[in-house]
């Protein structure tokens, strides 16, 4: 951290506790930052008081006094997340006044992007924008892309693949546990790492049983996938057809980025925006109509749709939307229609996430996780080689280095301390030159790279046995 050693304890100062702020100082208390934000709105400074140990000002991000109250001076990070991306921008050249030397903030022009751009971050003295919407439109393309209705994250330089997939009643994971499994597909390693059951993830064990409807998550060589597609019954198939409902920022940007490589239609309740849009989209066909409709979807053409979209402004609309077109595309006047498509829904409440993955929604998103997530993984480099979030599961996949004389280097895996049971999952090891599946007698030698799986909150936990 230029000159500064980077340690769990980190200072880091939160501008705005609205929306992205407030995950984020969650997410950080929990995993043992020293936190304190400055915010103006004495509800929710009184709210966060009572919910999280930081250190909160009430007052002005513009306001000299707050800085030196909040010892400016003596802060590692700055995350300027307001919003009003002017104030963002401002903050980060103050912070740099102060001396802080990583600056992250919220600004939801691309402008600053742009290669002819009058100003650059660097102008502003900004280390890492966010845009979340932009985030939630390249994050929705990168899903458009995946086979199968299902999510492969590639980690560990992409030698190996995590892969989420839901099991079906006829599937040949449903009603087995996980030591049978083992047994009975030993012929390549692969192991199952994480379990979301309604609004539960489990990180299980052998005794573990899959049950039809859980989604699972499975970790394999990238070459070994194929064959674990096979054992789940996945088949590979590209997207080609999608519908998005909403032409705001991100359905807009998604049906730009997939421009001419996907058939897209893109559905908008309001006419003049409708009319913009089918300019400003050369390669899209813009509706206008009510995507909430069942007869207005059927008339849209929903039928011969791979993948739908529900990208509103509204958390209600879009569950419900994707419920109503899960509904029709598996349920064609009363028989069976399509059971290989996808839907992901935008859901701007991070508590309705699970509840919108067990309805209609294949994937739920949800911009400010993807934005804390997007700052979490700067703000760790050094500590963390990646970490990844799983849409649908209350986990992240993470690749760390075991430092020496850590506690994970002292003893087999299967004499790791009970009460990380639960919380935390090694399913990797980087050794002789290959990614192996880790099980219960292996023992994680110093300097090795580890893939873990750990729940969410439970990243600190991740700290204390890997570093030390």
């Amino acid at each position: 951290m230029l000159g500064k050693k980077k340690t769990i304890a980190e200072n880091i100062l939160i501008l705005g506790l609205g929306g992205v702020g407030a995950y984020l100082a969650k997410r950080l208390v929990h995993e043992g930052y020293a936190v304190t934000s400055i915010e103006p709105d004495s509800n929710l400074i009184r709210y966060t008081d009572n919910h999280l140990d930081a250190r909160l000002i009430q007052g002005s991000a513009m306001s000299m006094d707050c800085w030196r109250e909040a010892n400016a001076e003596n802060i590692d990070v700055l995350i300027a997340v307001t919003d009003n991306d002017a104030v963002n921008m401002l903050a980060a050249m103050i912070a740099d006044r102060f001396g802080i030397l990583r600056k992250i903030a919220r600004v939801r022009s691309t402008d600053l992007a742009a290669k002819d751009s009058v100003l650059s971050a660097a102008d502003l003295k900004i280390d890492l924008i966010i845009h979340p919407e932009e985030l939630a439109a390249q994050e929705i393309v990168r899903l458009v892309k995946r086979t199968a209705g299902n999510e492969i994250i590639d980690i560990a330089d992409g030698q190996t693949q995590v892969m989420a997939t839901r099991v079906h009643e006829g599937s040949p994971l449903a009603h087995q546990k996980l030591k049978t499994l083992s047994m009975t597909h030993n012929t390549f390693p692969f192991r199952i790492v994480a379990i979301a059951r309604g609004i539960t993830t489990t990180l299980p064990g052998g005794n573990d049983e899959i049950l039809p409807q859980d989604q699972v998550l499975i970790m394999a060589s990238k070459k070994n996938l194929p064959k674990v597609m096979a054992l789940t019954g996945v088949k590979q198939q590209r997207r080609h057809r999608v519908m998005i409902l909403g032409g705001g920022l991100v359905g807009f940007r998604v049906a730009e980025l997939l421009g001419k490589r996907v058939k897209v239609k893109l559905i908008e309740k309001d006419e003049a925006r409708a009319a913009e849009l089918s300019h400003l989209l050369d390669h899209a066909e813009v509706l206008h109509g009510d995507g909430s409709d069942a007869d207005a979807l059927d008339l849209a053409g929903l039928m011969d749709m791979d993948t739908f979209i529900s990208a509103t402004g509204e958390n209600e609309t879009n569950i419900m939307s994707c419920m109503l077109v899960k509904h029709l595309m598996t349920t064609g006047n009363g028989t069976t229609h399509r059971t290989e498509h996808k839907t992901i829904s935008l859901v701007n409440k991070e508590e309705y996430l699970v509840l919108a993955s067990t309805s209609g929604s294949d994937i739920a998103l949800n911009k400010k996780v993807l934005a804390a997530n997007e700052i979490l993984k700067f703000i760790r480099r050094g500590e963390l080689l990646s970490v990844a979030h799983l849409h649908g599961f209350d986990a992240e996949v993470v690749e760390i280095l075991a430092a020496p004389d850590s506690p994970i280097t002292r003893i087999p895996l299967s004499k790791i301390d009970p009460s990380f049971h639960g919380k935390i999952l090694v399913g990797g090891v980087y050794r002789d030159g290959r990614w192996q599946i880790a099980v219960g007698d292996t023992r994680i030698l110093p300097d090795e790279r580890v893939i873990v799986i750990c729940k969410s909150l439970h990243l600190k936990d991740v700290h204390e046995l890997f570093l030390g």
